[in-house]
């Protein structure tokens, strides 16, 4: 599945970006589907990876949905292509945001989870890159819109991310006050963040600052859990972490041994 967006290049001609989505893996539930989570890998990675362990996990209740981002050059990389949600100029907390990258990454998300029974709880997490995307679906949701302007059309009942930021952090307050029903949405929507304080690649700074930007613009159900010596990746105590979250915020009837 492709998206196109334009913007305005130099000289006032608009640049199209074609965001061609990669294959998508999905983990079909081993008992009774209650939830659709769709969940995204960091940079450079692809959906195989990532539904190989979520398909380990003890929720036997939840569908796995693992997209894979679009091949795209990575200013980071030095223009060098990579899969990713969004382009990134630099890990720093005043890069400015890929909204038009964003944008087309949550509304894929949405999208993937769009096709789901009405009866079926969604959410949406990731890990560094994914994490980011996912924060950024939460604030679509919250705001009932993407940076576009456009309609967000999902309701989300849980989001996850692990080792990443929220991106437009900066900016959040001023758009929630400009919603009206924007602060009710914050209120009730669980998000779960964890970051390893060994983290070299994305800053644990960063998750701790993105917990408190959260917090501070009205999202009252933010969990924070830091993990010392953890580096970029994930360990099992994390996940087990991630699936008493998730069974306790979904509403799941059980989970496997």
């Amino acid at each position: 599945m492709s998206f196109t967006s334009s913007s305005v290049g130099s000289g006032g001609r608009t640049v199209r970006r074609v965001f061609e989505f990669g294959r998508t893996y999905v983990v079909r539930p081993k008992g009774k589907h209650q939830a659709t989570v769709v969940w995204l890998h960091g940079l450079g990675d692809n959906g195989s990876s990532w539904s190989q362990l979520l398909e380990t996990l003890p929720l036997p209740n939840i569908k796995w949905i693992c997209p894979t981002a679009p091949t795209q050059p990575i200013k980071v990389f030095g223009g060098f292509p990579s899969t990713a949600w969004f382009d990134v100029g630099e890990f720093s907390e005043d890069a400015p945001d890929d909204i038009e990258g964003l944008d087309a990454s949550a509304a894929h998300v949405a999208n993937l989870l769009s096709t789901e029974p009405d009866d079926i709880k969604l959410g949406v997490g990731g890990f560094s890159m994914g994490a980011a995307t996912a924060l950024y679906s939460a604030t679509c949701f919250t705001l009932r819109k993407y940076g576009n302007g456009n309609p967000y059309p999902c309701n989300l009942s849980a989001v996850v991310g692990l080792s990443g930021w929220l991106p437009c952090s900066k900016t959040l307050s001023k758009k929630l006050e400009e919603v009206d029903d924007a602060p009710r949405r914050a209120a009730s929507l669980p998000l779960l963040l964890c970051h390893g304080k060994g983290d070299d690649v994305v800053p644990y700074k960063f998750g701790e600052k993105s917990s408190q930007a959260l917090s501070s613009t009205g999202y009252q159900n933010v969990a924070f859990k830091a993990y010392n010596g953890l580096g970029h990746y994930t360990v099992p105590e994390e996940m087990d972490e991630v699936c008493a979250w998730l069974s306790s915020k979904l509403g799941l009837e059980g989970t496997s041994s």
